[in-house]
């Protein structure tokens, strides 16, 4: 038996729509078996990673859309997420640990991603994230 799951939504670019999709998304990983510590961190970059793709890329424009594509192999879990905007460059984005952004409310959600996730990267373009995680091996 195959141990891949995969999944894919398109959603509006709307606060609410994210809730719901990351709630799907969460019940999907604990029915296939991971534990909640790994729960918890990929919940935390799926919710920034949606918010960052609604609000940057999109800016709240409902008539925009938002792709997340995932596949789930064995313990790895893999996410993409889409928005239709014109992309950044997670370089020039502030590091919100030194003294002078502390108080910016921008770079957090990258700065939570890259703490909770193996790998986070970008399109060239900058509007296509892909996270990934290797989870604890489930029972």
């Amino acid at each position: 038996m195959s141990n891949t799951n995969q999944f894919g939504y398109t959603i509006q670019s709307e606060l609410s729509e994210s809730s719901r999709i990351q709630e799907e998304i969460m019940a999907l990983l604990r029915q296939l078996g991971f534990e909640d510590e790994d729960l918890a961190d990929l919940h935390i970059a799926i919710e920034e990673g949606l918010a960052n793709a609604i609000k940057h890329g999109n800016q709240l424009d409902a008539s925009k859309k938002v792709k997340i594509e995932g596949m789930v192999d064995g313990n790895k879990v893999r996410i993409e997420i889409e928005d239709e905007g014109e992309g950044f460059n997670p370089e020039d984005v502030p590091d919100p640990t030194l003294d002078e952004n502390l108080d910016k409310p921008s770079g957090r959600g990258i700065l939570l991603m890259r703490a909770f996730m193996d790998t986070i990267e970008y399109n060239d373009k900058g509007n296509r994230l892909r996270i990934v995680k290797s989870c604890a091996a489930q029972e």
